[in-house]
């Protein structure tokens, strides 16, 4: 290393400085796309009010170029590692990586004729993820910065409280999000066992005390007029968020139960988002007090940013839907982000096979700004034992 005082003149350190700017701005084509599933057992069986799982499967993307490996990453079904490696590749090799808002439309268009929504929008998200990853990674600057930070840290709320979950299962559960990690919210499913609801709420409100916000997800199991029945009973034990009380596909049902619900809860909905039109659609009428947005669903980073605009253009805050450290760096960047969900499967996983993931200090994640890009490292030999096999 040289001595400031016997360095250069000062425009050869310029011209330095400029032309590794300039190779990392120059064109990086694609040279290898990869994607590998990997099915995770629960830590204890799971369900809400319309589905009950044993695992989850995680789908893993990479896209190289230039030598920089970018990461993105769903959950999904393993069937999108197959379509990431054949259909979706064929659409980004030999591209510019740094082509991030062509290359999402191209991926877009390349999936016209197997439909935008479910598996086709989730194996985008996975590599929308991965590139943006990489294009942070090739200017060496945390994703977060490349975004456009907004703020420091992302609050988050506690995710869980099964349905299948004993009523002492969930006490600790949540107490312990309050207590330890400082949650200012937590959440319980609710619906697979409607007459047990009102004393699982209460449960939980003991579980939390007075000071910490109750939420609770429906999942879509109730009609609009049970929904508003829970709605009133659950409102005298200060639950300040309803999700999904109806089916998301059933807008009226929707605004009707967001405009007769009691003033002190919001509803919630739109985690089954998968483009930005579901997204206005929603917001046109006025369906929900709060959008959710997910983008390991909804088109990966550049999927999300769009859905925070459309929500901030309605005035409607958004909150992001599981997948933390998949969010974080997105997430601290976007306008009118009221909080994250900790979800308990995804937070788990996370921490099991991602170097760098996120912990819970004070009720909120940080990004770290010491690693480039989304600052994950894939643990692959730990989940190697998770491996699913695919075409």
């Amino acid at each position: 290393m040289h001595d400031a005082a016997s360095a250069s003149p000062s425009s050869l350190s310029v011209s330095t400085t400029a032309t590794t700017a300039s190779d990392r701005c120059a064109a990086a084509p694609i040279s290898r796309i990869a994607a590998d599933a990997y099915t995770i057992p629960t830590d204890a069986p799971e369900a809400d009010g319309t589905f009950n799982w044993n695992s989850t499967t995680l789908v893993v993307a990479e896209v190289e170029a230039a030598g920089v490996t970018g990461l993105g990453y769903t959950y999904s079904d393993a069937s999108v590692a197959t379509l990431i490696r054949h259909t979706l590749a064929d659409a980004l090799k030999g591209e510019d990586a740094s082509d991030i808002q062509r290359l999402w439309l191209r991926m877009q268009r390349r999936v016209r004729n197997l439909g935008r929504d479910g598996i086709a929008a989730t194996a985008i998200s996975a590599l929308d993820c991965a590139l943006w990853d990489l294009h942070a990674k090739r200017l060496n600057v945390p994703l977060v910065k490349l975004l456009g930070q907004a703020r420091a840290n992302v609050p988050v709320y506690g995710s869980g409280g099964f349905t299948t979950y004993t009523d002492d299962q969930m006490r600790v559960q949540l107490s312990r999000w309050v207590r330890d990690d400082g949650c200012r919210w937590v959440k319980i499913k609710i619906g697979s066992d409607p007459a047990r609801d009102p004393g699982r709420v209460q449960c939980a409100r003991d579980a939390i005390g007075d000071e910490a916000g109750l939420f609770v997800d429906a999942n879509g199991a109730f009609d609009p007029k049970t929904a508003l029945r829970f709605a009133e009973e659950f409102a005298d034990l200060d639950v300040q968020w309803f999700e999904e009380p109806v089916s998301s596909d059933n807008l009226a049902g929707l605004a009707a139960i967001r405009c007769a619900a009691p003033p002190c809860m919001q509803v919630a909905a739109g985690e089954y988002g998968y483009t930005a039109d579901y997204f206005r659609r929603m917001l046109e009428a006025e369906s929900v007090d709060v959008l959710q947005a997910d983008a390991s669903r909804c088109g990966g980073v550049t999927g999300f940013i769009r859905a925070a605009h459309l929500a901030d253009a309605f005035h409607v805050p958004l909150s992001a839907h599981c997948a933390p450290a998949l969010h974080l760096h997105a997430a601290a960047a976007v306008p009118g982000l009221s909080h994250q969900e900790w979800f308990h499967d995804h937070a788990r996983i996370e921490s099991m096979l991602f170097d760098g993931a996120p912990r819970v200090a004070k009720g909120s994640i940080v990004p770290d700004l010491s690693r480039p890009g989304c600052g994950l490292e894939f643990k692959r030999k730990d989940a190697q034992r998770f491996a699913t096999s695919v075409p």
